[in-house]
């Protein structure tokens, strides 16, 4: 059918999507509906080995692997804090009976959303879903037991690998996905470290060529989140690089202006109303918009959040989850030393 297909998989949910040309929506979406919920569980081992191989490869990114790191130190024993891919352990305990019964269970009619956009209609899609799916009378799945916030550190942890660069991640806890202030932090971690007009981004990279990527992100889920600031460096640079970041966040909740938060709206509402023209951006918004019990914002209403984000919101945000006293510190490198002696100065605690 000359479309595209693929598959994610992210802390909370598993995701099938696909494009296509209009006129092939009735055979691609029956297509879909067999992978999602008629499995043949045909070739396992070599879809084993095809995601044993994936372990490798990602165990071989640490700008990729830094980030589980830091999710595992700040959420420590929760699910959150582990790995999606898994390990190769974990991977090779799997047998058909294991997934079949993860299948049935979860991969079922009450727990499964669909979501379109283009150029078809919303009737349509309905008479495909019961066509394909209907009731199979199954119960949806037990919750996830709730992943409370734990508690803010002050902590460091190092993982040695032979890397030409450090590879350092920083953060802490945040709010849950539903929290109304999720607006205002959207606007803060813009402001931080979100686009390349940001204070990490001016700061390291344009103003100093410290680094080739910096950058900060928030990652919201059902009962917690996370905010936090990535970057690579040589050795020579990490200290600097360290001595910014933690300037940053110990100033932000002071240095941030009413400008700059007006400014950082008008940036955020640009990039929704871009977005709001690719129908894969629009699919996946609603998508998650209704697996995770979110109202579905309209384009005007998604705006009129944003802009009535002030400076007062931001400000509490930034004393609130961006307190350096509060916020944890992994490194992958070659050696310990420089990131141990960086993480003394600013009094965090001891490296492993």
């Amino acid at each position: 059918m000359g479309g595209e297909l693929n598959a994610a998989t992210a802390k909370e949910y598993t995701l099938v999507h696909a494009r296509f040309l209009d006129a092939h929506l009735d055979e691609a979406f029956a297509v879909m509906a067999d992978m999602v919920a008629r499995p043949l569980m045909a070739e396992l081992e070599a879809e084993r080995e095809v995601v044993l191989e994936e372990v490798a490869l990602y165990e071989d990114s640490p700008s990729e692997l830094i980030h589980d790191y830091l999710a595992e130190t700040v959420f420590r024993e929760h699910p959150l804090g582990r790995q999606i891919i898994g390990t190769a352990e974990t991977l090779n305990g799997l047998d058909e009976a294991v997934i079949t019964s993860y299948h049935e269970e979860h991969y079922v009619t009450p727990a499964i959303v669909i979501a379109a956009a283009g150029n078809l209609s919303h009737e349509r899609i309905v008479e495909l879903a019961r066509r394909h799916f209907g009731d199979d009378g199954a119960v949806a799945p037990p919750q996830a037991a709730p992943a409370r916030r734990p508690a803010a550190r002050h902590d460091a942890s190092f993982l040695p690998k032979e890397t030409e660069q450090f590879h350092v991640c920083l953060g802490a806890p945040a709010m849950a996905r539903d929290d109304p202030r999720r607006f205002a932090l959207s606007v803060l971690d813009t402001a931080l470290g979100g686009s390349s007009s940001s204070r990490l981004f001016q700061e390291i990279r344009e103003k100093r060529g410290l680094v080739y990527s910096v950058y900060s992100y928030t990652s919201l889920y059902a009962d917690t989140g996370l905010v936090a600031i990535s970057f690579g460096s040589r050795p020579e640079g990490l200290a600097e690089c360290m001595e910014l970041c933690t300037t940053e966040l110990l100033g932000l909740a002071e240095s941030i202006s009413d400008d700059e938060v007006e400014r950082t709206k008008e940036q955020i509402k640009g990039q929704i109303v871009l977005s709001m023209e690719s129908p894969s951006a629009r699919m996946h918004r609603l998508g998650r918009s209704v697996l995770m019990d979110l109202e579905i914002q309209t384009l005007d209403g998604m705006l009129a959040q944003i802009e009535v984000v002030d400076r007062a919101a931001v400000v509490a945000l930034a004393r609130e989850f961006y307190d350096v006293a509060g916020w944890s510190a992994v490194c992958i490198g070659p050696e310990a030393a420089p990131f141990q002696a960086t993480v003394g100065d600013y009094a965090w605690s001891g490296v492993p």
